[in-house]
């Protein structure tokens, strides 16, 4: 980590929208690419990049569908076919991308599965670290040669890395149990990881994790009703209730981590309501970011395994 994990004083907050953060930043002649650019808050990042002037790369596993719900996007959006699950898959976007010859400016790991029953990809991986961490570890692996010197590498990670630090004694769940909760917490502070470990300030490419908060998408396709309700996302009648964000504002922070000039020069940091977070308190589960899901050295060892277990490490 690169910059220290406290707040900038950003001028934003938790309501604010990814337009507002967006306002008055051209990002003509910049290309983005957004996994999960075509659902939920990743449509929204989708939305704002291209109406700001980028060229969107959009990689789906649904292709079709992402084109559907592409169509009324205002601004230059292309769609690639990547199943983040499958680093065959991804190795073959990565391949037709950099035969393309363009670079990249901005990446958006938006694409995420949450509380998932117990499934199983590639050999045998527990499929929330695989498509959360994993797959988004080798997508930027394979593309970075055309990453250029400046980019900024966003990570959706949240607040469910409150839940589990990285199982480094059983981290595909084969020994002691399938816990949803405790397999999406781990993959969310993979993500944060990932951010501390990549961020390269001496090569200009600045990478953050955040938190976007809560927000009712189809990212929570497999939690019950009964599960909603408890988590206080749905009232008895199933409306949406409480701190819940609207997609507009979900979607913000990682606009905001992706193009705003108050982060030019800092790198590395967990953000939260279009801010640096601070530290997670000790008894607080809901906000800051824990010590485990910000540490250097732990950062380093989950690379090292990524690299092992991807056959990608763009920075050996």
């Amino acid at each position: 980590m690169t910059t220290p994990q406290h707040k900038i004083g950003s001028g934003f907050g938790a309501t604010t929208t990814a337009a507002e953060v967006i306002d008055g930043v051209d990002l003509g002649g910049r290309l983005a690419i957004v996994t999960g650019g075509y659902s939920g808050i990743g449509l929204e990042t989708t939305r704002v990049l291209a109406g700001a002037g980028a060229h969107v790369v959009v990689p789906a596993r649904r292709p079709d569908q992402a084109r559907t719900a592409l169509a009324a996007s205002v601004g230059d959006v292309e769609v690639a076919e990547l199943d983040l699950g499958d680093l065959e898959s991804v190795r073959a976007f990565a391949a037709e991308f950099l035969d393309s010859g363009r670079h990249i400016d901005l990446v958006v790991n938006s694409a995420g599965i949450m509380a998932a029953p117990e499934t199983r990809v590639g050999p045998g991986w527990e499929a929330q670290f695989a498509t959360n961490h994993l797959g988004h570890f080798a997508l930027v692996g394979r593309l970075w040669p055309a990453i250029n010197p400046g980019a900024r590498i966003v990570s959706v990670s949240s607040r469910g890395h409150h839940f589990s630090g990285i199982r480094w004694d059983d981290t595909h769940f084969t020994r002691d149990g399938y816990d949803k909760w405790l397999a999406y917490g781990q993959s969310k502070t993979a993500n944060a990881l990932f951010a501390v470990h990549l961020d390269d300030g001496d090569r200009g490419i600045r990478a953050f994790s955040l938190h976007p908060g809560r927000i009712h998408t189809n990212l929570s396709r497999y939690l019950t009703r009964e599960e909603l309700f408890a988590a206080g996302l749905i009232n008895e009648a199933g409306e949406v209730i409480g701190d819940v964000k609207t997609i507009e504002q979900g979607a913000a922070t990682q606009v905001w981590a992706a193009t705003a000039p108050r982060l030019a020069g800092l790198g590395g940091v967990y953000l939260e309501d279009c801010e640096v977070a601070e530290p997670a308190p000790a008894d607080s589960t809901r906000v800051g970011v824990r010590d485990h899901a910000a540490d250097p050295g732990q950062a380093a060892r989950l690379w090292a395994l990524s690299a092992e277990l991807t056959g990608v490490d763009p920075l050996a």
